[in-house]
């Protein structure tokens, strides 16, 4: 294509992923998991993948997301920050990513609130 038409990146987003894990410092956090919701939102060239229908030219968002599974599943946390920042580099792990947003939620963390949520970027050069 061309014509002066730019293409930019693609976004996958995954939304509501709902997970339980131990998270926080008080004693009643130590002793029994909390849900977690966590949204992630992931740019990367697609345009190879989509043109061609090539899978392997793909990021392929379901490892991704069993990775971030497992590793809250499979962790203790005292801050929503370490949570957060864990996913991010998770992601970025992926070399194809060029920009990843993690957002988490801990629902019912203030009594007169739903949720407290944090979230955190990070982007290639």
């Amino acid at each position: 294509m061309s014509g002066g038409i730019q293409r930019p990146l693609s976004r996958i987003r995954v939304k509501d992923l709902r997970l339980r894990t131990f998270i926080g410092f008080n004693d009643e956090e130590q002793r029994k998991r909390q849900d977690v919701v966590v949204n992630l939102r992931i740019d990367y060239d697609a345009l190879a993948a989509a043109r061609g229908d090539v899978v392997d030219e793909a990021l392929d968002y379901k490892t991704i997301t069993k990775q971030i599974i497992a590793h809250i599943e499979d962790n203790r946390f005292l801050l929503l920050e370490k949570l957060v920042n864990d996913l991010v580099e998770l992601i970025m792990a992926h070399t194809a990513v060029q920009y990843a947003e993690v957002e988490v939620d801990k629902p019912h963390a203030l009594r007169f609130a739903d949720s407290v949520s944090l979230t955190m970027t990070a982007q290639r050069d």
